[in-house]
Protein backbone atom coordinates (compact mmCIF):
# COMPACT_ATOMS: atom_id res chain seq x y z
CA UNK A 1 0.00 0.00 0.00
CA UNK A 2 1.70 3.08 -0.94
CA UNK A 3 0.92 6.96 0.44
CA UNK A 4 1.26 10.19 -1.35
CA UNK A 5 4.49 12.10 -0.41
CA UNK A 6 4.80 15.56 0.05
CA UNK A 7 7.81 15.55 -2.15
CA UNK A 8 8.06 15.52 -5.94
CA UNK A 9 9.63 13.37 -8.31
CA UNK A 10 13.05 15.36 -9.42
CA UNK A 11 13.58 13.85 -12.30
CA UNK A 12 9.90 14.63 -13.90
CA UNK A 13 8.40 16.98 -11.23
CA UNK A 14 5.15 14.65 -10.82
CA UNK A 15 3.80 13.54 -7.60
CA UNK A 16 6.19 10.91 -5.53
CA UNK A 17 4.69 7.74 -3.83
CA UNK A 18 5.95 6.28 -0.95
CA UNK A 19 5.66 2.58 0.16
CA UNK A 20 8.30 -0.01 1.92
CA UNK A 21 11.17 0.42 0.39
CA UNK A 22 11.05 3.23 -2.03
CA UNK A 23 9.88 6.87 -3.47
CA UNK A 24 8.27 6.34 -7.15
CA UNK A 25 5.88 8.18 -9.44
CA UNK A 26 3.61 7.18 -12.07
CA UNK A 27 6.17 7.72 -14.64
CA UNK A 28 8.56 4.75 -13.42
CA UNK A 29 11.29 7.04 -11.46
CA UNK A 30 12.46 5.20 -7.81
CA UNK A 31 14.62 6.69 -5.44
CA UNK A 32 14.88 3.59 -2.36
CA UNK A 33 14.74 4.52 1.10
CA UNK A 34 18.08 4.29 2.82
CA UNK A 35 18.79 1.96 5.84
CA UNK A 36 18.65 5.45 8.09
CA UNK A 37 14.80 5.96 6.35
CA UNK A 38 15.79 8.81 3.76
CA UNK A 39 15.54 9.45 0.82
CA UNK A 40 17.48 10.91 -1.86
CA UNK A 41 16.68 13.16 -4.66
CA UNK A 42 19.44 14.78 -5.33
CA UNK A 43 20.16 14.79 -8.80
CA UNK A 44 23.56 14.88 -10.01
CA UNK A 45 23.32 18.35 -11.63
CA UNK A 46 22.48 19.85 -8.27
CA UNK A 47 25.62 18.43 -6.77
CA UNK A 48 29.13 20.62 -6.89
CA UNK A 49 31.23 18.04 -5.15
CA UNK A 50 30.70 14.13 -4.67
CA UNK A 51 29.63 14.44 -1.17
CA UNK A 52 27.93 18.14 -0.68
CA UNK A 53 27.61 19.48 2.74
CA UNK A 54 28.67 18.64 6.32
CA UNK A 55 31.21 15.85 6.21
CA UNK A 56 30.80 12.84 8.50
CA UNK A 57 33.13 14.92 11.04
CA UNK A 58 31.00 17.68 11.20
CA UNK A 59 27.85 15.65 11.37
CA UNK A 60 28.49 14.03 14.05
CA UNK A 61 29.51 16.95 16.21
CA UNK A 62 26.20 18.92 15.46
CA UNK A 63 24.57 15.54 16.38
CA UNK A 64 26.38 15.35 19.84
CA UNK A 65 26.11 19.11 20.49
CA UNK A 66 22.67 19.60 20.29
CA UNK A 67 21.77 16.01 21.67
CA UNK A 68 23.25 18.02 25.09
CA UNK A 69 20.38 20.53 24.52
CA UNK A 70 22.37 23.72 24.33
CA UNK A 71 20.15 25.00 21.61
CA UNK A 72 17.20 24.05 23.52
CA UNK A 73 15.79 27.85 24.13
CA UNK A 74 15.83 28.21 19.65
CA UNK A 75 13.95 25.06 19.51
CA UNK A 76 11.49 26.25 22.23
CA UNK A 77 11.13 29.38 20.49
CA UNK A 78 10.53 28.27 17.18
CA UNK A 79 8.02 25.42 18.02
CA UNK A 80 5.84 28.37 19.75
CA UNK A 81 5.89 30.06 16.93
CA UNK A 82 5.08 27.50 14.63
CA UNK A 83 2.51 26.34 16.94
CA UNK A 84 1.27 29.83 16.43
CA UNK A 85 1.00 29.87 12.62
CA UNK A 86 -0.19 26.32 12.39
CA UNK A 87 -3.67 25.45 11.74
CA UNK A 88 -5.20 21.83 11.24
CA UNK A 89 -3.98 19.95 8.35
CA UNK A 90 -0.51 22.35 8.21
CA UNK A 91 2.22 21.43 6.23
CA UNK A 92 5.76 22.34 8.00
CA UNK A 93 8.85 22.12 5.49
CA UNK A 94 12.30 22.37 7.63
CA UNK A 95 14.78 23.50 4.71
CA UNK A 96 18.41 22.68 5.69
CA UNK A 97 17.23 20.10 8.24
CA UNK A 98 20.34 18.61 9.44
CA UNK A 99 20.24 16.32 11.83
CA UNK A 100 16.38 16.93 12.29
CA UNK A 101 16.86 18.86 16.15
CA UNK A 102 14.32 21.68 15.12
CA UNK A 103 11.78 19.26 12.80
CA UNK A 104 11.78 17.01 15.81
CA UNK A 105 11.05 20.05 18.11
CA UNK A 106 8.18 21.44 16.15
CA UNK A 107 6.60 18.32 15.17
CA UNK A 108 6.36 17.25 18.83
CA UNK A 109 4.75 21.04 19.84
CA UNK A 110 2.13 20.74 16.96
CA UNK A 111 1.45 16.75 18.73
CA UNK A 112 1.18 18.48 21.93
CA UNK A 113 -1.39 21.07 20.68
CA UNK A 114 -3.65 18.33 18.96
CA UNK A 115 -3.07 20.04 15.90
CA UNK A 116 -3.09 17.59 12.53
CA UNK A 117 0.05 18.29 10.22
CA UNK A 118 2.59 16.76 7.75
CA UNK A 119 6.21 17.19 8.30
CA UNK A 120 9.34 16.89 5.69
CA UNK A 121 12.69 18.36 5.35
CA UNK A 122 15.91 17.83 3.76
CA UNK A 123 19.48 18.99 3.47
CA UNK A 124 22.37 18.27 0.99
CA UNK A 125 24.53 16.37 3.43
CA UNK A 126 23.74 12.88 3.63
CA UNK A 127 25.81 12.34 6.19
CA UNK A 128 23.82 14.49 8.65
CA UNK A 129 20.48 13.73 7.49
CA UNK A 130 21.14 10.38 8.86
CA UNK A 131 20.15 11.09 12.12
CA UNK A 132 16.72 13.04 11.38
CA UNK A 133 14.60 9.85 10.90
CA UNK A 134 14.97 9.05 14.59
CA UNK A 135 14.26 12.15 15.71
CA UNK A 136 11.19 12.75 13.86
CA UNK A 137 10.23 9.33 12.59
CA UNK A 138 6.61 11.23 11.47
CA UNK A 139 8.38 13.14 9.37
CA UNK A 140 9.65 12.67 5.25
CA UNK A 141 13.50 13.01 4.84
CA UNK A 142 15.52 13.71 1.72
CA UNK A 143 18.69 14.62 0.32
CA UNK A 144 18.00 17.69 -1.98
CA UNK A 145 19.10 21.20 -2.53
CA UNK A 146 17.61 24.67 -1.75
CA UNK A 147 17.89 25.56 -4.89
CA UNK A 148 15.88 22.60 -6.53
CA UNK A 149 13.46 21.81 -3.80
CA UNK A 150 11.63 18.21 -4.61
CA UNK A 151 8.14 19.98 -3.44
CA UNK A 152 5.03 21.24 -5.82
CA UNK A 153 4.20 24.64 -5.89
CA UNK A 154 2.13 26.42 -2.87
CA UNK A 155 2.04 23.19 -0.81
CA UNK A 156 3.88 24.21 2.62
CA UNK A 157 2.35 26.30 5.40
CA UNK A 158 5.07 27.19 7.46
CA UNK A 159 8.92 27.03 5.86
CA UNK A 160 11.85 26.64 8.69
CA UNK A 161 15.35 27.92 7.37
CA UNK A 162 17.97 28.07 10.12
CA UNK A 163 21.44 28.39 9.08
CA UNK A 164 20.67 27.31 6.05
CA UNK A 165 21.13 28.82 1.77
CA UNK A 166 18.49 31.63 1.15
CA UNK A 167 16.93 30.28 -1.76
CA UNK A 168 14.19 32.79 -1.66
CA UNK A 169 12.83 31.56 -5.15
CA UNK A 170 12.45 28.19 -3.74
CA UNK A 171 10.85 29.36 -0.66
CA UNK A 172 8.04 31.80 -2.75
CA UNK A 173 7.49 28.97 -4.69
CA UNK A 174 6.83 26.31 -2.67
CA UNK A 175 5.10 28.62 0.11
CA UNK A 176 1.50 28.48 -0.12
CA UNK A 177 -0.33 32.37 -0.19
CA UNK A 178 0.00 33.63 3.42
CA UNK A 179 2.09 30.89 4.45
CA UNK A 180 4.64 31.50 7.46
CA UNK A 181 8.44 31.72 6.95
CA UNK A 182 11.08 31.80 9.38
CA UNK A 183 14.37 32.66 9.18
CA UNK A 184 17.02 32.18 11.81
CA UNK A 185 20.26 34.10 11.70
CA UNK A 186 23.01 34.90 14.20
CA UNK A 187 22.31 37.88 16.19
CA UNK A 188 24.66 40.30 17.24
CA UNK A 189 26.62 38.78 20.44
CA UNK A 190 26.21 34.77 18.86
CA UNK A 191 29.72 33.51 20.19
CA UNK A 192 31.56 36.17 20.75
CA UNK A 193 33.26 34.86 23.82
CA UNK A 194 34.25 31.97 21.15
CA UNK A 195 35.65 34.65 18.70
CA UNK A 196 37.40 36.18 21.34
CA UNK A 197 39.82 32.98 21.90
CA UNK A 198 39.93 32.23 18.22
CA UNK A 199 40.56 35.62 16.62
CA UNK A 200 42.88 38.31 17.53
CA UNK A 201 40.36 40.85 16.48
CA UNK A 202 37.27 39.22 17.27
CA UNK A 203 33.53 41.10 15.36
CA UNK A 204 30.24 40.97 16.53
CA UNK A 205 27.98 40.24 14.22
CA UNK A 206 25.57 42.62 12.08
CA UNK A 207 22.64 42.48 12.94
CA UNK A 208 19.80 44.35 10.14
CA UNK A 209 16.19 44.19 9.15
CA UNK A 210 15.78 43.22 5.29
CA UNK A 211 13.04 43.34 3.26
CA UNK A 212 12.32 40.48 1.02
CA UNK A 213 10.35 40.68 -2.64
CA UNK A 214 6.95 38.80 -2.00
CA UNK A 215 7.03 38.42 1.87
CA UNK A 216 5.65 40.23 4.14
CA UNK A 217 7.56 41.06 7.63
CA UNK A 218 5.70 39.69 10.73
CA UNK A 219 7.78 39.89 13.71
CA UNK A 220 11.28 39.82 14.82
CA UNK A 221 11.62 37.26 17.61
CA UNK A 222 15.34 37.11 19.91
CA UNK A 223 16.55 34.08 21.46
CA UNK A 224 19.24 34.76 23.91
CA UNK A 225 21.05 32.73 26.61
CA UNK A 226 24.61 31.35 28.08
CA UNK A 227 25.46 28.67 27.66
CA UNK A 228 28.33 26.81 29.64
CA UNK A 229 30.35 24.24 28.47
CA UNK A 230 32.20 21.83 30.95
CA UNK A 231 33.37 19.26 28.33
CA UNK A 232 36.05 19.91 26.55
CA UNK A 233 34.60 18.08 23.65
CA UNK A 234 31.52 20.20 23.69
CA UNK A 235 33.43 23.24 22.84
CA UNK A 236 34.78 20.93 20.06
CA UNK A 237 31.80 20.44 18.52
CA UNK A 238 30.61 23.30 18.77
CA UNK A 239 33.13 24.87 16.74
CA UNK A 240 33.30 22.24 13.89
CA UNK A 241 29.48 23.33 13.81
CA UNK A 242 30.27 27.33 13.00
CA UNK A 243 31.89 28.31 9.93
CA UNK A 244 34.69 29.59 12.10
CA UNK A 245 35.54 25.88 11.75
CA UNK A 246 36.98 26.28 8.13
CA UNK A 247 38.46 29.55 8.42
CA UNK A 248 40.21 30.04 11.78
CA UNK A 249 43.97 30.37 11.83
CA UNK A 250 45.98 27.64 13.78
CA UNK A 251 46.97 29.73 16.89
CA UNK A 252 43.39 30.45 17.08
CA UNK A 253 42.66 26.68 16.72
CA UNK A 254 44.87 25.69 19.24
CA UNK A 255 43.64 28.23 22.09
CA UNK A 256 40.48 26.94 22.04
CA UNK A 257 41.67 23.77 22.09
CA UNK A 258 43.31 24.14 25.07
CA UNK A 259 40.56 25.14 26.88
CA UNK A 260 38.84 23.09 29.67
CA UNK A 261 35.61 24.93 30.17
CA UNK A 262 33.81 27.93 28.01
CA UNK A 263 31.05 30.35 29.19
CA UNK A 264 29.80 31.48 25.49
CA UNK A 265 26.42 33.36 24.54
CA UNK A 266 24.40 31.96 22.31
CA UNK A 267 22.11 34.40 20.46
CA UNK A 268 19.79 34.16 17.81
CA UNK A 269 17.16 36.25 15.86
CA UNK A 270 14.16 34.91 13.89
CA UNK A 271 12.83 36.82 11.55
CA UNK A 272 8.96 35.84 10.57
CA UNK A 273 7.51 36.42 7.05
CA UNK A 274 4.26 36.05 5.65
CA UNK A 275 4.00 35.17 1.70
CA UNK A 276 2.58 37.79 -0.16
CA UNK A 277 -1.06 36.24 -1.82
Amino acid sequence: MSRESLFRCPVCASQLYVNEKTFSCRKGHAFDISASGYVNLLTAGGKHSRFPGDDKEMARARRDFLSGGYYSPLAGALSEIARTYAADGSVFLDAGCGEGYYTSAVCGALSRAGRTFRAAGFDISKFTLKYAPKRAPDAEFAVASSYRIPMGDARADILLNCFSPLALSEFRRVLKPGGAFLYVVPAREHLYEMKEILYEHPYENEEKKTPYEGFKYEDIVPVKSVLSLDDPADIENLFKMTPYFWKTPRAGRERLSDLSSLRVTAAFNIHIFKKEA
